[in-house]
């Protein structure tokens, strides 16, 4: 699974696809989102609008899933490394 840090705490599930490199574009998403080939949390998502939280999961149609994160989080855990 790979962890896809956003800023602040929510994140369109159409930005979010876009962010993690999944499509170039929102007609892209668009189109994979509402034909019912993405999953959010074990649930097939059809609203590119969908409010994308810190832990939840998204499977795409490859089976690759990712895992949304807080880039605040990922700086913590990273200053707790070294």
């Amino acid at each position: 699974m790979r962890e896809v840090a956003i800023k602040g705490r929510k994140i369109r599930l159409e930005q979010f696809l876009k962010l993690a490199g999944m499509v170039m574009t929102g007609g892209e998403a668009k189109n994979l989102i509402q034909s019912g080939m993405i999953k959010v949390n074990g649930r097939i998502e059809q609203r590119r609008g969908c409010q994308l939280t810190v832990g939840d999961r998204v499977a795409m149609p490859d089976g690759e899933e990712l895992k949304v994160v807080s880039r605040e989080e990922e700086i913590v855990f990273r200053e707790d490394q070294a």
